[in-house]
């Protein structure tokens, strides 16, 4: 039986590639719905580029719904370092998509598909956490239609500050809400997708894959790996949001350790920052999942299977 998802996402290279594989024609993955959230770059722009992406899956069954413009409480930042200009720089896109959102706001479709489905669905967070805070906020009941959040987020080290991750710092307060409400979080930081990376030998793999999808991901992990070694200088983009899918399709790929999460939203040197209790020095209650590990070559495996999937029907 296909897992019921929802996707909020701010695509990005990452993001596009997340979308790629839940959506692939062999997936155990069922997408109710795509939201969309500010982020990696401008809500408008992360938009676009989900329309575009579902496009070229030929997935044109699944809906689009705009989101948060900005975090809860501070102004928006992008990280058009990383992502480029667009958001999804690299692959040639349309500057208007074939598709068009929906008119309903991203978190009253989170609240609506969360209560008409008949089974728990996983919330799939792979940006800043603006719309899932604001759908909890708004209709606290939710929760119990709710199987898992699923985030890429957070880790016991930074990317965007010394101790931050960039979805967690743009809206810290949000993250900190989500952790609050009981929920089983499953968290992907940048502990284990740092380990992911898309290395010229990973991406010679995929142009074996002789279809227009994968085609399209080469294309988006040769401009990543460009961006990470520029500003990083790693030898491959770390495919930091497909984790998440990744584990719904094949929990064993990862070692999850159940744990205490806070995030810190006060300081000015270290606002955004997720704290992992992994040594249970607190003794608070376990209130997430955080990956600790992660089998990476079981992970190319995977994602080549999915990708190959679509060869049967493109043309």
């Amino acid at each position: 039986m296909s897992k019921k998802i929802i996707m909020d996402c701010d695509p990005g290279h990452d993001d596009a590639i997340a979308l790629i594989l839940a959506g692939a024609q062999n997936s155990p993955l069922d997408i109710l719905a795509v939201t969309t959230v500010a982020g990696n770059q401008s809500v408008e722009k992360n938009t676009k580029n989900a329309l575009n992406v579902l496009e070229v899956m030929g997935r044109d069954d699944i809906s689009v719904s705009v989101g948060a413009t900005r975090p809860l409480i501070k102004p928006a930042s992008f990280a058009s370092q990383i992502h480029g200009d667009s958001g999804l720089d690299g692959p040639k896109l349309p500057e208007v998509p074939a598709l068009k959102p929906t008119q309903k706001q991203a978190v009253d479709v989170i609240i609506e598909t969360l209560k008409q489905s008949k089974e728990p669905v996983t919330l799939v967070a792979t940006g800043p956490l603006t719309n899932i805070a604001t759908a909890l906020i708004k209709e606290p009941n939710i929760t119990q239609h709710i199987e898992s959040i699923t985030i890429m987020g957070g880790g016991t080290f930074g990317n965007w500050t010394p101790t931050a991750e960039f979805n967690i710092w743009v809206d810290a307060e949000a993250a900190k809400r989500v952790f609050e409400y009981g929920v089983c979080i499953n968290v992907f930081g940048l502990d284990v997708t740092h380990q992911v990376l898309a290395t010229d030998h990973v991406i010679d793999r995929f142009k074996q894959i002789k279809n227009p999808i994968a085609n399209f991901v080469v294309e988006l992990l040769e401009f990543f790996k460009s961006t990470y070694k520029t500003h990083f200088d790693m030898d491959g983009g770390p495919i930091h949001d497909a984790c998440t899918i990744l584990y719904l399709m094949q929990p064993d790929l990862f070692t999850m350790q159940h744990t205490h999460i806070d995030i810190e939203h006060q300081s000015p040197l270290t606002y955004g920052t997720m704290s992992v209790d992994l040594n249970d020095i607190m003794n608070k209650e376990k209130n997430a999942y955080f990956a600790t590990a992660v089998d990476v070559a079981s992970v190319w495996t995977l994602m080549e299977n999915m990708l190959a999937s679509y060869e049967k029907h493109t043309h």
